[in-house]
């Protein structure tokens, strides 16, 4: 699994969801056109499997949280940037989405859950903030960032 190869799996979300508003509706958008046993969402999630055994994703780590920027955000990507975390029962660092944040929720434990949220996609709002975690055992979740803005800056 290239770099090039994955970028242009994920295209094919991006590609749809340019220029709609980053808010929760747009999880049911996601899951409705992208469902978890559909064969975008199928292949996205294998890439990652493959990319993490290959070595270039997920590459650092901190606190038990395997992770890493995927690909930054640019026009190929509708201006979204990727992420990809493997998070197993854990807590992570509380972080703002000055833009939103668009989630795609990849179990590996069966009922793993992000944010109390199952297989599929999440979305959280421009200026929402959280602390990501996922219970009931190991998650990978991939995140598209409009224009990449995270702020892991201490909440006011």
């Amino acid at each position: 699994m290239s770099k090039s190869a994955f970028q242009a799996l994920v295209a094919q979300v991006t590609s749809a969801i340019g220029g709609q508003p980053v808010e929760p509706a747009l999880g049911a958008i996601l899951n409705a056109r992208f469902p978890p046993d559909g064969p975008v969402y199928l292949a996205i999630e294998a890439a990652c499997h493959a990319a993490i055994a290959e070595g270039w994703m997920c590459e650092r780590e901190h606190g038990g949280i395997r992770y890493g920027r995927v690909i930054e955000a640019g026009e190929a990507l509708a201006g979204y940037s990727v992420d990809v975390v493997r998070m197993t029962d854990v807590a992570g660092p509380h972080h703002r989405h000055p833009g939103g944040e668009i989630d795609m929720i990849m179990p590996v434990t069966p009922g793993a859950r992000f944010d109390g949220a199952p297989h599929g996609w999440l979305v959280y709002g421009p200026d929402s903030a959280h602390r990501p975690t996922v219970t009931g055992g190991e998650s990978l979740v991939l995140y598209l960032l409009p224009g990449g803005q995270i702020d892991f800056a201490r909440a006011k």
